[in-house]
Formats: C-alpha cells, structure tokens, sequence
C-alpha cells in the first residue's frame, strides 16, 4: 500500500541524491587522477545522476497529481513557484545526465565532460535547494499539509493540523 500523499515521501530521493552527486563526481575525478580506468570509475557518477533524473521526474509528477487537492488551501501563486522551480530542477538534472553521459567518452571530450559534470552537480545543489524551499514554505508557512487532515481528526480533542511547539508560550 501506498502512502497517501506520496508526494512527501518521494521527493526525499532527489533530495539525498542532488547532495550526493557532487561528492560522486569529486571522487571520480580524484580516482581517475590517481590512474583508474575512466570509463569504469565514471559509470557510479553517471547512475547517480540517472537516478537523480529519474526521481525528480517521479517527485514532479507525484506532485502534479496532488495540486488539485493542495490548491483549495494554498494560493495558486505559492504552488505555482514551487511547481515552476521543480520543472526547472528536472531540466537542468537532465541536461546534466547527458553531460555526464558524455564523461564516459575518451580524450578530451570525456574529460571536459566530467569536469563540467562536477561542477554543474554543485550548482544542481542551488536548483535543488530552491525547490525545497519552496516546498517547505508551501507546507510550514501556507499549511499544505492541512490538504490531508481529516476534519474529524482535526476536531477531536488534543489533535490539531498544527501541533504546538515547546516553548512557544507567550505568557
């Protein structure tokens, strides 16, 4: 069984694998310096970054299936940037994939390719951190995940959509 909403779970993935990316592309590099075959060490980067495309594809449309729902408690415009710095996250993941793609190409094709890779992952990191906030200020600041509270839940005693925080007392 599927959890409901999947949009929250699933967009975990492209979150840990935008983060990793980087550090894959970095100790590839760094290994095919010190003598490694490039094609060979280039492969575990270029899956990565084939994930990558693969969840965030998988997180968008997760998402636009869930719009519908959020809109009748967030304003069009908050999900609209959010759904816009998603789109954007998953083109400049997929222009990066076929950057990458072409890392495992010899001379000096390749080794631009690979360079340009690891560089182009840290500014993925940018796009993926405008993405998220994004999201997180749908969710903590226009309450999207009052979408899914069940008003009967909502109405019994000590359950609300938004728990109170400890210390948060103003008297």
């Amino acid at each position: 069984m599927l959890p409901d909403p999947l949009h929250p779970m699933v967009v975990h993935f492209p979150i840990v694998l935008v983060v990793l990316l980087p550090f894959f592309a970095v100790g590839a590099l760094l290994m095919i310096r010190r003598g490694s075959a490039p094609r060979r060490i280039w492969a575990l980067p270029l899956l990565v970054a084939a994930a990558l495309v693969a969840s965030a594809f998988v997180a968008l449309r997760t998402g636009e299936a869930e719009e519908d729902r959020v809109e009748r408690i967030v304003s069009e415009d908050a999900l609209h940037a959010h759904e816009e710095a998603a789109e954007r996250f998953v083109v400049l993941a997929g222009v990066l994939l076929l950057v990458a793609t072409a890392g495992l190409a010899g001379g000096a094709l390749g080794t631009a390719a690979r360079g340009l890779t690891a560089a182009g992952a840290l500014g993925l990191v940018i796009a993926g951190v405008q993405v998220g906030r994004a999201g997180g200020e749908l969710v903590y600041e226009h309450g999207a995940a009052n979408a899914y509270v069940d008003a009967q839940t909502a109405a019994q005693p000590g359950m609300s959509a938004r728990p109170e925080r400890d210390g948060d007392d103003d008297d």
